[in-house]
């Protein structure tokens, strides 16, 4: 009877998770459900000051858990996971020898791969990919600049950098952005820039395609952020975040199939009602008339539901701020058409719209030097997508901010900006439930939703987490050490590592 037992779960296979700055497929899942409710913080620690516990990747076979530091020394932190309750750092991987800040890890089959700005940000950067056991070097590639996110596809035999490709302070120097693609047989890497998409900028455009920097050079303005890759490994989903898109790899050919612009969200609308001041001394949600949400995505998540590819997308918006060109002003500050505002005095007040920052390359739909129209950055939600269509089948309105003043963990403070500031997503599989997590940089929490029905998400309850959770990393109950699934989150506020620990049913 037990090896009928065994032989039945050895049947069973499911997909692992999507995380910030990580995907890993997952053989085997257990079939005992868990509270999705439930969830408890069972282990807390400090790796450094702000900005030290960024981004984490957890390696099954070790029980070992590699978090980016980059506070006094950049380097990678090790840490034992045997015990979650008990973590510890182990040991420490310098990143000196290769660069500058490391922006990204992610785990495969005894591997761990890095994603390492070069000191000089402008230049190309480096994927270099550890033993997860020794630690010693195995491999390491040149890619393009600012690789901000590194991923396996689920098969082990590619690795995909998103190269960012940010401008200098003075934007005298700024690099294409592109999309690296690594075999991991021979280490032999294709990097690709999306320059034969330029002749379609008009269309792209039309559709909230965004290219807006100083000369506005198609193929240095486009600034990759974060890969997602199908369970197939066939195929690779990027987001272009400053772009307001989603670019789809094949990545056998290493080819660029297409473009799918992100449009905009509607706040006029009483389902996306939102609070846009920090200065009137009050939570209140209200449809705004003439006022769009930018999606811009930054963390992106595969899930294919009865052969359905959808990407899972937490729209954070994120500016361009630099020195010799800076894209945000507040309302108050701007000039607003008459017939378009026709009381413009009062919306400039700080208590009603004065306050909220607002994109100045997009507005003036007439040429005439002031705004027709008001723009903000990210939309304050995550949606989920049809992969193949590009068409929008959820967004989650206003919900994520309703929940957090609920919870009473809304920070007013940001209301002028981005709210809760979707941040990261995960994917994962709970006993009998796909489920996604939501990371939310500036609530500083994490919300879980019941994805059974990918097109009809449904919330499930909205967890508290350190400051500033920049990364969130799912392991189910069938890799975990203690058989019971976890949630970490990376908060960069704080340089606090969290686990979570959920209680089975």
């Amino acid at each position: 009877m037990q090896q009928l037992k065994f032989l039945y779960l050895l049947l069973i296979t499911v997909t692992l998770f999507s995380c910030r700055k990580e995907d890993i497929s997952q053989p085997l899942e257990n079939t005992q459900n868990e509270d999705l409710s439930g969830y408890t913080e069972i282990a807390s620690i400090v790796l450094g000051g702000s900005g030290a516990a960024e981004i984490t990747a957890f390696d099954p076979t070790t029980d070992r858990l590699f978090a980016v530091n980059n506070s006094t020394e950049n380097k990678i932190d090790v840490l034992d996971m045997s015990n979650p309750a008990s973590v510890t750092v182990i040991r420490s991987i310098s990143m000196l020898p290769y660069g500058g800040y490391v922006n990204s890890v992610a785990v495969s089959n005894g591997k761990l791969a890095a994603a390492i700005e070069s000191t000089n940000k402008q230049a190309a950067g480096k994927i270099v990919v550890f033993n997860t056991s020794t630690y010693a070097e195995i491999k390491s590639i040149n890619v393009g600049a600012l690789p901000d996110m590194v991923t396996f596809s689920p098969d082990g035999n590619y690795i995909i950098s998103a190269n960012e490709g940010e401008p200098s302070n003075d934007y005298l120097n700024d690099p294409e952005g592109s999309v690296s693609i690594i075999k991991v047989s021979d280490y032999s890497v294709t990097t690709l820039n999306f320059a034969s998409f330029e002749s379609q900028l008009a269309t792209l455009a039309a559709k909230g395609f965004r290219i807006f920097g100083p000369g506005k050079n198609f193929v240095k303005d486009i600034e990759p952020e974060y890969v997602t890759v199908s369970d197939d490994s066939k195929t690779a989903y990027v987001t272009l975040q400053e772009n307001n898109a989603i670019a789809e790899i094949d990545i056998a050919t290493a080819t660029i199939k297409k473009i799918t612009p992100l449009g905009f969200k509607d706040y006029s609308l009483a389902v996306n009602a939102i609070d846009v001041s920090d200065k009137d001394s009050k939570i209140e949600f209200a449809p705004v008339a003439k006022l769009f949400g930018i999606y811009m995505p930054d963390a992106i998540a595969y899930f294919n539901y009865n052969g359905t590819p959808y990407l899972f997308t937490a729209n954070e918006g994120d500016s361009r701020e630099y020195t010799a060109f800076s894209e945000m002003k507040r309302l108050s500050t701007v000039a607003l058409d008459a017939a378009n505002f026709p009381t413009a005095t009062t919306l400039k007040t700080d208590a009603v719209l004065g306050r909220l920052n607002i994109t100045t390359t997009l507005g003036d739909t007439d040429g005439d030097g002031d705004f027709d129209a008001l723009y903000s950055l990210g939309s304050r939600s995550f949606s989920v997508w049809n992969a193949t269509t590009g068409i929008q089948v959820f967004d989650s309105k206003n919900e994520l901010d309703f929940k957090a003043k609920d919870l009473a963990i809304y920070d007013d403070g940001r209301s002028d900006d981005k709210s809760v500031e979707p941040e990261s997503v995960c994917i994962g599989r709970v006993g009998n439930k796909n489920i996604a997590i939501i990371g939310l940089e500036r609530a500083d929490a994490f919300a879980i939703y019941d994805i059974t029905i990918p097109t009809a998400p449904v919330f499930i309850k909205m967890y508290k987490t350190g400051d500033a959770p920049e990364g969130l990393l799912f392991i189910p109950a069938s890799k975990s050490p203690i058989n019971q699934s976890l949630i970490v989150t990376s908060n960069e506020g704080d340089g606090t590592i969290k686990i979570y620990k959920t209680t089975k049913l």
